[in-house]
């Protein structure tokens, strides 16, 4: 039986602001009037797949075990669960809640069906984000692609505001 790998989770970086706007976390490149600064800087972005009936809570898979002894990490277990998982429901899902908390899951406990919820940590060895955002405000030049279909994309503040009250 192959060795089990450490837990590698998926992710990329986004370089900017995270900004408060009422209760909710937005990511910019710049500071916005009308939302306060609460960190800036070089982050690294990890992707939760959403709890089956509990759409508010997530996990960031750092490793997914297969039947047989077949392990994923990084890219190829994220790759796995959105395109392949169907067919191992059993297949197991090892990392770590919003709340940084470890947590395993049966595949067939997650809601494939949901967007990833994208987090943002202060470093790699982070558990805990320092925020979960609902939009990205602005510029996108060096947003990666990911992100960027996880998360809605407005050109200004008030475009997110008006759309909050739709």
């Amino acid at each position: 039986m192959p060795a089990i790998p450490e837990r590698n989770p998926l992710a990329d970086s986004f370089t900017g602001m995270v900004l408060q706007a009422g209760e909710d976390h937005l990511i910019a490149t710049a500071p916005l009037a009308g939302a306060e600064v609460i960190a800036s800087g070089t982050f690294v972005v990890r992707y939760g797949v959403r709890i089956h009936g509990k759409d508010w809570l997530s996990i960031v898979p750092g490793l997914v075990a297969v039947d047989y002894g077949t392990f994923y990490t990084g890219e190829e277990a994220w790759d796995f669960l959105l395109k392949h998982s169907n067919l191992y429901p059993r297949a197991e899902v090892f990392g770590y809640r919003e709340n940084g908390q470890d947590e395993q899951m049966w595949v067939r406990q997650l809601d494939l069906a949901l967007p990833p919820q994208p987090h943002l940590y202060k470093d790699p060895a982070a558990k805990l984000p320092i925020a979960s955002p609902a939009a990205i405000i602005g510029a996108t030049d060096d947003v990666t692609a990911r992100l960027l279909g996880y998360l809605p994309h407005y050109e200004s503040l008030t475009d997110w505001q008006a759309s909050k009250a739709s």
